[in-house]
């Protein structure tokens, strides 16, 4: 029994990963979409924005119309949908029909992730849940560090449609994991819509959102010219900086889980505890940026810290909605994203403007905000109600 529940976290994680490489592993094979089909650069990017906007916007509202179906066959039918979607990208004869064909499934991707952590937290005791959600977390991080190097390389190697042919194998590989490991899960207790609704009245909700909203954009406003910091200040090679980027998603992996047992063992300390951690490597990523061997080490560090806010932001989002879990995952997926895009932006802004050394203070910007919000919800509503993990 045990095995088999680890595939299927496996097998809900491998999905989560298709499904973000689907989303931005694309990043890596732009330019032989526009030489393909004779478009700009900027063109090409919409492919990516319109998908990013589409999961914001439409995130919670389409969680809320599937929250009473079965929820293997949310998964499974999603799965098809992207299997497909990505199959046809592989022939799409002109770029309208490309856009098409990729944007139609963006509607589901917060569905699949929404249903993905409350399976995947439900299927094992609620002590196990945190790791369960590890595991899921998983495929996201592999997914968003891995994406765009690995589809670039299949692209460069191989060719567009192999690139896309790719994501729509792992797609159906997880697919026939989800169909054979998950069971009947229907949705025994279904909440109306305005009960789901109603967890947007809660004030405590909306600064957990602030929180995980600033921890997510203070990640990416740094994370974005990952590349670009490690060439102009630390004098890498564009060799050296694909090394270093491995480096980091794989301690990422690792990080994902020691994030979630210090999450089991002390939710509150965790949470409290994540920004100032990460502030202080981004103190050292500005101090000893310039020194390629101590660098090499923080990135290291900075790899599993980075990946560990992922889940403790969604464990701290989600936490004050468990009456909703899906709802609440759905708001979490909306508002990362919307807090991804505030902070490469900000970041970006910080990088024209007062040059890339001190990109790093843009995250610690946001890390303030974040504690803030943490320490106004303790004081306003104490530390006790409202961070156990949802698992229903």
């Amino acid at each position: 029994m045990h095995s088999k529940k680890s595939f299927l976290t496996y097998a809900i994680a491998l999905g989560v990963f298709g499904i973000t490489n689907t989303e931005v592993g694309i990043v890596g094979i732009l330019p032989i979409i526009a030489d393909k089909f004779h478009i700009g650069a900027s063109q090409a990017g919409m492919l990516v924005s319109m998908f990013a906007l589409i999961i914001a916007i439409s995130g919670p509202f389409m969680t809320l119309l599937f929250s009473g179906v079965n929820r293997k066959k949310i998964l499974a039918s999603v799965l098809v949908v992207f299997t497909i979607s990505n199959l046809l990208s592989a022939f799409a004869s002109s770029y309208n029909v490309l856009m098409i064909v990729r944007l139609i499934p963006a509607f589901l991707h917060p569905v699949y992730f929404s249903v993905a952590f409350a399976a995947a937290a439900s299927s094992v005791p609620q002590e196990q849940s945190a790791l369960a959600l590890a595991k899921v977390f998983t495929g996201l991080t592999v997914g968003m560090v891995l994406g765009v190097p690995i589809t670039s390389f299949i692209g460069d190697q191989f060719s567009l449609e192999t690139a896309f042919l790719f994501s729509s194998v792992v797609h159906a590989i997880s697919l026939l994991g989800i169909l054979i490991f998950l069971p009947s899960m229907p949705v025994t207790r279904r909440l109306s819509y305005g009960k789901q609704l109603n967890v947007l009245t809660k004030p405590q909700l909306w600064l957990n959102i602030a929180a995980a909203c600033c921890i997510l954009a203070s990640l990416y406003s740094v994370y974005a010219y990952f590349a670009e910091y490690l060439e102009v200040v630390t004098g890498m090679s564009g060799k050296m900086v694909s090394i270093m980027l491995i480096l980091f998603g794989a301690s990422g992996i690792i990080g994902n889980m020691q994030a979630a047992k210090f999450l089991s063992r002390n939710m509150v300390k965790t949470i409290i505890s994540y920004p100032l951690v990460l502030g202080a490597i981004y103190c050292l990523i500005y101090y000893l940026g310039s020194y390629s061997i101590p660098m090499s080490i923080i990135i290291i560090i900075w790899g599993a810290v980075f990946t560990g806010g992922l889940i403790v932001s969604q464990t701290w989002l989600t936490s004050e909605a468990s009456e909703a879990p899906e709802f609440a995952n759905s708001l979490f997926v909306s508002f990362g994203n919307l807090g991804i895009t505030i902070g490469t932006t900000l970041g970006g802004w910080f990088l024209s403007q007062m040059g890339t050394h001190l990109i790093a203070w843009s995250g610690v910007l946001f890390l303030v905000l974040a504690s803030a919000c943490i320490g106004l919800k303790i004081k306003l509503f104490g530390s006790k109600k409202g961070f156990e993990t949802s698992t229903e």
